[in-house]
């Protein structure tokens, strides 16, 4: 039987990358390109919070699996209708699928040919109650995602694989 410390080492689980996002300024609307250039230090060219330089959270990410458990927690619209979660309202870089983020908190960890290291819980901002409605805020807590920083450059791209290293 593997201890505890032995399952936390070992992430089995290799991803896709299904989903680029640029905030070309604060408040603006994220563009979606297929490919995105990754820098050390400051993150992805192209968005504005890469103007700011180093620090923890030069690129965020969060699990596509993630966005349907928001959904069911969000308030219905005035119609009646399902609120539709998409990462580009959630402001984040990228959104994998079949990955546990959570486990490279605090790891290293490759989407393509960039390695990133993750750094911390991505939190949600005031803002989505903005894009959700009331109680958009505490539907996004815990499914928020990671924070990362950019250790070795280079280009992701709609399709490639993430894994631990």
């Amino acid at each position: 039987m593997q201890t505890v410390p032995d399952l936390l080492a070992s992430i089995p689980q290799v991803g896709r990358l299904e989903w680029i996002g640029l905030s070309p300024g604060r408040r603006m609307t994220l563009l979606e390109p297929a490919d995105a250039i990754c820098r050390v230090g400051t993150g992805l060219d192209g968005d504005h919070h890469s103007l700011r330089g180093t620090g923890k959270r030069q690129v965020t990410l969060i699990q596509a699996e993630h966005l349907p458990a928001i959904a069911a927690m969000l308030t219905p619209t005035a119609d009646g209708s399902a609120r539709i979660v998409t990462p580009a309202k959630l402001r984040r870089n990228l959104c994998v699928a079949g990955f546990p983020l959570l486990a490279v908190k605090n790891r290293r960890f490759r989407v393509g040919d960039v390695l990133l290291e993750g750094t911390g819980l991505c939190h949600p901002c005031s803002r989505m109650e903005y894009y959700f409605g009331p109680g958009g805020y505490n539907a996004v807590r815990g499914h928020g995602g990671i924070t990362a920083r950019v250790l070795e450059p280079g280009t992701l791209r709609i399709g490639d694989v993430i894994e631990a290293t």
